[in-house]
């Protein structure tokens, strides 16, 4: 019987939405990537900025390990101390630690800019020449 790995697939999931993340920019001018593309101001170089705060708060928070850097607006104490709580639940009932939280503010901000790119010139998908996306109806 094959035991599952699920740290390691946690990790590559995670790796998976960073890769998308930063795919999203790849070939944009600086002009786009700051463009604000919505009534709220976001742009791809903030869902980026953002997420970088995200998980350097959560994993310093977790290894007790804070980064030196103003707080994130989210950062509140009863924040953190959910953070830590969650995490502290997660590694008591399961093989998936560290790793599980983060999944889900990653594969968020990688769909916020997935709708952001297709805004500033129609890339949408995964990565670059995916097969991801059903083939959609303009005349619909």
């Amino acid at each position: 019987m094959i035991t599952p790995d699920f740290k390691a697939g946690l990790r590559v999931i995670l790796q998976d939405s960073r890769d998308t993340l930063l795919w999203k920019l790849e070939g944009l001018s600086e002009y786009d990537i700051r463009r604000p593309m919505t009534p709220t101001g976001t742009n791809l170089l903030g869902l980026v900025k953002h997420l970088a705060g995200a998980e350097a708060f959560y994993f310093g928070t977790v290894f007790e390990r804070p980064v030196d850097a103003p707080e994130l607006w989210i950062a509140s104490d009863e924040t953190r101390e959910q953070i830590v709580g969650d995490h502290q639940r997660i590694c008591a009932h399961s093989d998936t630690t560290n790793e599980a939280l983060p999944l889900y503010e990653t594969s968020r901000q990688a769909g916020h800019a997935d709708v952001v790119r297709e805004l500033i010139d129609g890339a949408a998908g995964q990565r670059d020449g995916g097969d991801n996306m059903a083939p959609g109806d303009a005349s619909w």
